[in-house]
């Protein structure tokens, strides 16, 4: 299980039971070591989780949420109009992240709810504050994006698409290996 789909497990797990978890067990249930429970759980706060760690283990206080990554491309031009879609069609743009062959993972919170946060980011693009992450990556980037529920999040991704907005994602190492003809 990738770290994504096992910290999804882990806030699901901790949201849906009243008793706190204690990271020993989320640690023999999810098949990883304590202190990778310690990362995933610091991970989930700071994707907004309010988790509350207790001498008994994990508390969710936080209301579930949906949350899915999009792996998309565009040029600068484009930014704004992509993170209005995202607002409008009432979903979250947490933050933004890019895989660079040599620097690795590189993210920054963003945490675009509305069309007024959206134009601030562009503004503060466009004035010259900083470059958009994803010029390091050819315009090639991944949101994290959380909504109330999964439809949103459908009718999300379902507008990226009509939009051309969401990209290929590359094939991992081992999905060349067997792609190849024998």
């Amino acid at each position: 299980m990738r770290g994504e789909e096992r910290r999804q497990e882990i806030i699901k797990y901790i949201s849906e039971n009243s008793k706190p978890a204690s990271g020993a067990m989320l640690a023999r249930q999810f098949h990883v070591s304590r202190q990778i429970i310690v990362q995933d759980i610091a991970l989930l706060r700071a994707e907004g989780y309010d988790i509350t760690s207790t001498n008994r283990g994990y508390i969710c206080h936080t209301p579930q949420c949906a949350v899915r990554v999009f792996y998309v491309h565009h040029g600068d031009d484009r930014i704004l109009e992509e993170l209005n879609l995202i607002a409008d069609c009432g979903g979250k743009v947490k933050d933004v992240f890019v895989r660079h062959e040599l620097y690795g993972e590189l993210r920054a919170e963003l945490n675009v709810d509305s069309r007024k946060k959206a134009s601030a980011f562009v503004k503060g693009i466009q004035g010259g504050q900083s470059s958009p992450l994803n010029t390091v990556t050819s315009g090639y980037h991944y949101h994290t994006v959380t909504a109330e529920s999964e439809e949103i999040l459908d009718s999300i991704q379902e507008e990226l698409q009509n939009r051309n907005f969401l990209a290929v994602p590359p094939l991992q190492p081992d999905q060349n290996k067997a792609g190849r003809a024998s």
